[in-house]
């Protein structure tokens, strides 16, 4: 019998940056998915107390998008990627919540490899999942959720470069709070416009070349205005990354919660991504005394805005803890 648990994570700054080879500055969570599995069999039958249906697989699969029900899909996605030497049975049992952008789904799919014998290092294992959750609901995510879930560590968020997957930790000071609160709009990425804006980054690209090494005044060379403004957020957003990582070092609370207002403007303004829920949301919190900064968290399309807050101040929400990666247990 094995159990492995992975934790969800919540990104702090960066969000459309990852796949674009950038940085980000997510921080694992205590919250997270437990997979306990007992080898034995040709096939994979998982059962979670989320859903009254199975994940009911063989260990051969072939199109994990067509997997019912849809939760299932993660799980064949990693059977595909890992392929386990043996089927089984198992449980899966989670405190994350769904669709509110804390990514649900990576927990899933890290402590579904861990459990069913994945055995390599940390950056393979967020690849691997990675590569299932693209061909499991047909969603071209980053690197981000997968990495900062198998890569926490305790007290700390991580600044991750996206290029090399390199992971450096931050502490997070002690005098503040990270708290993420649900809009109420539930996130589905695959039905929302996630590919589009991935695709409209690659085709920002081919005018000045990879953004990653684009200089902002250089944007004004794109001709499609809309091009223009996605890769003005890409852009401007790596250098928040790195500016945020620093104020959080050197305890420089406000600083840093500018920075996180800053995105989310971007993120309403250039990058299309936001709701009037989240917005509201932020503007609420911005008028909150005690609140250093909040933004919308993740991918945007509905989820939970992220708020970086003095101790004590906000009685709504989910208080989040900087927490350990993925293990066994």
């Amino acid at each position: 019998m094995k159990s492995a648990f992975a934790p969800g994570r919540v990104n702090l700054i960066g969000d459309h940056t990852d796949y674009s080879g950038g940085y980000v500055l997510p921080m694992a969570i205590q919250l997270g998915t437990t997979v306990t599995f007992e080898p034995r069999g040709d096939r994979v039958i998982l059962r979670s107390g989320a859903d009254a249906d199975p994940a009911d697989l063989p260990i051969e699969i072939d199109n994990p998008s067509s997997v019912r029900p849809s939760w299932a899909r993660y799980v064949a996605g990693v059977i595909e990627e890992i392929q386990p030497v043996s089927g089984g049975r198992g449980s899966v049992t989670t405190t994350l919540p769904v669709g509110e952008g804390l990514a649900s789904s990576a927990a899933l799919e890290v402590a579904t490899a861990m459990a069913l014998g994945f055995a390599g290092p940390p950056d393979e294992l967020a690849v691997a999942c990675q590569h299932a959750e693209q061909r499991a609901v047909g969603v071209p995510c980053g690197i981000m959720d997968q990495l900062a879930s198998v890569s926490g560590v305790e007290g700390h968020a991580l600044l991750i470069d996206c290029s090399s997957n390199s992971v450096k930790p931050i502490r997070v000071p002690r005098d503040c709070e990270v708290v993420a609160i649900a809009s109420g709009e539930p996130r589905a990425l695959a039905a929302s416009g996630y590919a589009e804006r991935r695709q409209e980054c690659e085709k920002a690209a081919t005018f000045v070349g990879p953004l990653r090494s684009a200089a902002l005044v250089s944007l004004e060379s794109i001709p499609d205005r809309v091009l223009r403004r996605r890769a003005r957020h890409v852009v401007s957003e790596y250098q928040r990354v790195i500016d945020f990582a620093n104020h959080l070092r050197h305890g420089e609370l406000r600083d840093a919660g500018e920075l996180m207002y800053e995105s989310h403007w971007s993120l309403r303004d250039d990058f299309a991504v936001s709701t009037p829920a989240l917005d509201d949301l932020v503007a609420r919190l911005m008028k909150t005394p005690g609140v250093f900064g909040a933004r919308l968290t993740g991918a945007g399309f509905g989820g939970s805005v992220v708020a970086l807050t003095r101790p004590g101040v906000l009685s709504e929400g989910r208080l989040l803890k900087p927490s350990a990666g993925a293990r066994l247990l």
